[in-house]
């Protein structure tokens, strides 16, 4: 790669005011994700991202704990099969979000001989996991939608299974918001699929209320069909999570990063041309390497000095980025 010194990559800032009414109330309870500036915590180290992602998980079963144990009330009073298979649902899908947690908790460990980067890629490996958790959701949910299709059942206590269905809902809704929100401010995309995993539960249990109203309208064929439409909106949200993954196995970082990353370099005392710059996500951290060409005639001892210049400059520039291997060449 030859950089161009007439390039020149736009500075954007990360500023951002909460807009919704849940965004102000966590912003003031200092909750994950909902700080005032994403730059703030997309520059803080790896060390630091990790325990963030690690209280974040925590907080996402926490919140998913007590849906559960919401609907598992509602289902003593309505002793209703269907909001015991919701929320049995719910709870196996919780338990993806384990694999997560420990990844995150093995991230923090230093790196070794033998894995030299660290553990990072552990946090790829969960969000693998998790997408296949996500099809296997939209699997069932076309298995069981075929299934009604073909034998119509009425819904028994349908004022329980709605408001069951409203508490999983928000109660998913609520933790998608928060993983999926870390997830960008951390640079993991593991946690976004766990969020939208989340998200996905959530419209599932939603589901439940077109099929209750079908019931008591006597068209019990609008479950199936709700649940189809439910289903293709996960296929959709799986392909999302599928492409995402695979640029993060495949080495791949959005080009605005490398722009910024060419703003930063070039802006160091000295530099001529930037001969090559790779860049590369090891979990939610960033790597990058660079050979630089200096100015002829650049004294050696301004080498050092030409170094600290440029990768304050890119921690300045670039969030996220945690290894920096710089290479100089006379020009």
């Amino acid at each position: 790669m030859i950089f161009n010194p007439k390039h020149k990559a736009s500075h954007h800032t990360h500023h951002t005011e909460p807009r919704t009414l849940w965004g102000k109330i966590a912003a003031i309870l200092h909750l994950p994700g909902h700080t005032h500036s994403h730059a703030a915590i997309g520059s803080q180290d790896a060390m630091f991202r990790s325990e963030l992602g690690v209280r974040t998980v925590k907080q996402a079963l926490l919140l998913l704990g007590l849906t559960m144990l919401l609907q598992v009330i509602v289902y003593v009073f309505s002793n209703s099969v269907a909001l015991l298979a919701d929320t049995v649902h719910n709870l196996g899908d919780a338990l993806n979000s384990i694999p997560l947690l420990f990844a995150f908790m093995l991230a923090r460990r230093a790196a070794t001989r033998q894995y030299t980067y660290g553990y990072g890629r552990a946090e790829d490996i969960a969000g693998l996991l998790i997408i296949v958790s996500i099809a296997f959701s939209a699997g069932y949910i076309f298995y069981e939608a075929i299934h009604k299709i073909l034998s119509p059942q009425l819904i028994t206590y349908g004022g329980w299974v709605v408001l069951a269905a409203l508490i999983g809902f928000a109660g998913n809704e609520a933790v998608a918001s928060l993983q999926i929100r870390v997830g960008k401010q951390i640079g993991s995309e593991a946690m976004i699929a766990d969020g939208r995993h989340a998200r996905v539960d959530g419209l599932t249990s939603l589901a439940i209320i077109p099929a209750v109203v079908g019931s008591w309208l006597g068209w019990p064929i609008l479950d199936p069909l709700f649940g189809l439409l439910i289903a293709v909106a996960i296929l959709f949200i799986t392909c999302d999570a599928v492409r995402a993954m695979w640029y993060r196995l495949m080495d791949a970082v959005d080009p605005h990063l490398v722009d910024h990353a060419e703003l930063a370099l070039e802006s160091a005392d000295e530099v001529t041309q930037i001969k090559s710059l790779r860049m590369r996500w090891v979990g939610h951290s960033l790597h990058l390497v660079a050979e630089l060409e200096l100015a002829s005639g650049t004294p050696f001892e301004r080498v050092t000095s030409i170094r600290q210049q440029a990768v304050k400059a890119l921690k300045h520039e670039v969030p996220f980025l945690d290894e920096i291997v710089l290479s100089f060449v006379p020009g």
